[in-house]
């Protein structure tokens, strides 16, 4: 595949990316609240995600994702209401905590499918793969080559992107000292999470 698509296709990705959004809007909910050290199943259900669109963008299975749209339907429906737990979690999380001690962490399974079912279920990045991708690339001329390079450039945009966030996620983090603090950020990252649940609700 030509460099100059890959960088066009780099660009747009990087700018849907990189827009709050409902995942977004979740890892950092996640990692203010939480942490870094454990978001990183969530991280990598997340690729892995828009891997899925991607592939299914450049195989022609467009119509493959429409025949079962039930079932991404149920996934995105399920993705809200782990959304919607997750942000009750935060809201009444404990803010009395001893040197060293963090509240109990979600199993990697549990982050890892939470982070899949926003990924397939958003329509944001369902819309980027499948309208908008064929509007930057030649999805018709793309060999298997191409989709390994595709995916490569996707893989190495969203990490950057994404640690990005959980970077200056983390960092006003270790500005949270009081308890007041660590209240006022559990509240916000709730309200970031079921914010995010509500966008991904909205759209159709």
């Amino acid at each position: 595949m030509e460099l100059s698509s890959l960088l066009i296709f780099a660009g747009a990705l990087i700018v849907a990316a990189g827009s709050p959004g409902p995942s977004i809007a979740a890892l950092v909910a996640r990692v203010v609240s939480k942490g870094f050290r454990d978001v990183f199943p969530f991280l990598l259900a997340m690729w892995i995600g828009e891997g899925i669109w991607l592939s299914l963008a450049v195989f022609g299975l467009a119509v493959v994702a429409q025949t079962f749209h039930l079932a991404f339907v149920i996934v995105k429906w399920a993705g809200v209401a782990y959304l919607l737990y997750l942000a009750w979690k935060m809201w009444f999380a404990p803010v009395k905590l001893r040197d060293g001690e963090m509240p109990r962490e979600d199993s990697p399974l549990r982050l890892f499918a939470a982070g899949m079912a926003v990924t397939l279920g958003n329509p944001k990045i369902m819309m980027f793969y499948m309208a908008l991708l064929p509007t930057i690339v030649d999805l018709g001329a793309v060999t298997v080559v191409g989709w390994l390079e595709l995916t490569a450039t996707m893989a190495v945009v969203l990490a950057a992107v994404d640690l990005a966030w959980v970077l200056a996620a983390a960092q006003a983090r270790k500005v949270l000292r009081s308890e007041r603090a660590v209240r006022a950020a559990n509240r916000v990252s709730a309200g970031l999470m079921a914010g995010a649940a509500a966008a991904i609700a909205a759209r159709g």
